[in-house]
């Protein structure tokens, strides 16, 4: 039976693939990939790597709340500050702080799931990779590598595939963030266990140093300042 379970499981998960590719990246569809693993045993595991990490296993006893971020408050922190990035990353990009989707988190694999989603722009922030398609392909890398995170294995692993098999133009760029990304999920504290709360006033360039990024992708074609360097030229040619 589990087995038949897993098979089924395999199969919703190409179906969601597919809905994902052509939505281009649409969020109730990624949301609904993340949450094709919850039961998993793909999942279970990933909250043991995740639990084997000791920041990781006092925030599950923890069972720290999930990221609830006062952009207004944000935006009047110093330049360069963790706070104060975010909300400009959040602005410039017209997102919805709120975007992730509203889970119960009463189990662990539920609060883990939670918590990856409402800081996972935070790590944009913090390894300077773009919200773009091959820049969000390479901060998917870093959880996938750190804790194995059963949605980002799968997303950012289609992705190399599909580069090779439908758009070899790209690749070369996708498979650079990748690297990159996994270069700093090796080198660096694990993201995913962070509590980024108690540090909105910290400058970005220390959070770095503290966290083990040696070579953020800030100044990478897949990088923030490249993408956010655009939206503010464009927004200066249109006034």
């Amino acid at each position: 039976m589990a087995r038949f379970q897993e098979l089924l499981r395999a199969a919703n998960n190409l179906r969601l693939l597919a809905a994902i590719g052509r939505s281009g990246g649409e969020l109730s569809s990624v949301a609904d990939l993340v949450d094709s693993f919850l039961g998993s045993p793909q999942m279970a595991a990933c909250v043991e790597r995740f639990r084997a990490i000791p920041e990781g296993a006092q925030l599950l006893a923890d069972r720290y709340p999930p990221l609830q971020p006062d952009i207004d408050a944000l935006s009047t922190l110093p330049e360069g500050t963790l706070g104060q990035r975010y909300a400009l990353l959040i602005r410039s990009l017209g997102y919805d702080p709120e975007f992730f989707r509203p889970r119960d988190i009463s189990s662990q694999e539920r609060w883990l799931t939670q918590r990856i989603a409402t800081t996972h722009d935070l790590h944009h922030v913090v390894s300077g990779f773009s919200t773009q398609p091959v820049g969000e392909n390479g901060v998917l890398a870093i959880t996938a590598a750190q804790i194995g995170f059963p949605a980002y294995v799968l997303l950012t692993s289609a992705a190399q595939l599909a580069g090779v098999r439908f758009q070899p133009e790209r690749f070369e760029a996708l498979s650079g963030a990748l690297a990159h990304g996994s270069a700093i999920a090796h080198q660096a504290r694990c993201l995913a266990a962070v509590r980024w709360e108690e540090g909105w006033d910290k400058p970005v360039v220390q959070w770095r140093r503290e966290l083990g990024i040696q070579e953020p992708a800030d100044a990478m074609p897949w990088g923030l300042d490249h993408q956010l360097g655009s939206l503010q030229a464009a927004g200066a040619a249109a006034v």
